[in-house]
């Protein structure tokens, strides 16, 4: 029965069908469920700092359950997006309500797509790789696979990364750079993988043009059963899970840097290039991502085996709870810069 706590990651996507489903003022309730309620939970909920022992992560290994859970999302999301597309058909929104919805699902999407589309995307079965890849196809956001395992793993808390916010850096600065440097280093490393293999541009081996190809005949299909707006309000739920990634992406590496050695290179990423957080409700509710220190140490390592390290850098609040403060600059530095370790503060 301990295991089905991850059921509470489907609470988000919960809270967009009541919306859908009730309307009126009920459009606003993820994003109050999302950013108020749950932040209030992780205050009054423990902090678990205890990790399993070896057999127990052989057992969770062995069981299907975890992974099932993850495959869930995507009928899910896809359903929720459907759904409010194909209401726009029927039902005459309200403006006020076509922002809300689209900021819900828009939520939905990022926090059960993207996010277990990344878990899934680290996994070794071409089953899986692919559910991640189509995870990302509501969200507009197909070469984040490209530039998160073949980029951002490898350059983590270096200035080289597009997703690792710098010392001081905004979170309303880090939207723009993020996006637009990820996605200009998905393709320089997918032209590198063809050049690499001797491959052309329109070798069928190029993913970012048929991801480009797949994300545009996605909002075609929309364009041609529900109308152009539909794709307006698409672009929108995509911009918005799009927000919520990138506001995660900042507060995981912010402030955090790696050395350089006597070769020029850096350092091996290890369990301090990334803030970790254990506060329970967000643990569950984000699929442990909430322990990102180790996963980027062993990121090959399912959710539900990821450990805590007492060398890692520690959130004092849970990341919905941060991501919520980041939006507040002045208070976002006065509570983090004096955290990040001094060996990794810039020089003065």
């Amino acid at each position: 029965m301990h295991d089905l706590k991850y059921l509470a990651a489907y609470s988000i996507p919960a809270a967009a069908i009541l919306g859908l489903y009730l309307k009126g003022n009920w459009v606003f309730f993820t994003p109050v469920f999302a950013f108020v309620m749950i932040p209030i939970f992780e205050l009054l909920l423990p902090v678990k700092t205890e990790n399993l022992s070896a057999k127990e992560v052989s057992i969770k290994l062995k069981n299907p359950l975890f992974d099932v859970l993850l495959y869930i999302n995507l009928p899910l999301v896809f359903g929720i997006v459907g759904w409010f597309l194909w209401s726009l058909t029927w039902f005459e929104y309200s403006a006020a309500e076509l922002f809300g919805l689209t900021i819900s699902v828009g939520i939905a999407v990022g926090g059960n797509g993207i996010n277990v589309a990344h878990e899934l995307g680290h996994r070794k079965t071409r089953f899986e790789k692919t559910l991640a890849k189509i995870l990302l196809i509501p969200a507009l956001y197909m070469h984040f696979y490209v530039e998160h395992n073949y980029g951002h793993h490898l350059n983590a808390a270096t200035a080289e990364d597009p997703a690792s916010a710098q010392y001081n850096q905004t979170v309303y600065s880090f939207w723009f750079t993020s996006m637009f440097r990820q996605y200009r280093s998905a393709w320089k490393i997918q032209l590198d993988l063809l050049k690499r293999a001797k491959r052309s541009f329109f070798s069928i081996q190029n993913d970012m043009l048929y991801y480009t190809l797949i994300q545009l005949l996605y909002l075609g299909i929309i364009a041609y059963f529900f109308g152009l707006f539909a794709v307006t309000i698409a672009i929108g739920i995509g911009v918005t899970s799009a927000i919520l990634l990138e506001t995660i992406n900042y507060i995981e590496h912010y402030g955090l840097s790696r050395n350089k050695t006597k070769s020029g290179r850096y350092e091996r990423v290890s369990e301090v290039h990334s803030w970790n957080s254990n506060h329970l409700m967000g643990r569950i509710i984000l699929y442990e991502l909430t322990r990102h220190s180790d996963h980027h140490f062993k990121s090959t390592k399912k959710y539900q085996t990821l450990d805590y390290h007492d060398v890692s850098p520690q959130m004092p609040f849970g990341y919905p709870t941060s991501m919520l403060i980041s939006l507040i600059p002045p208070l976002w530095f006065s509570i983090m810069n004096k955290r990040i370790p001094v060996e990794m503060k810039p020089i003065s």
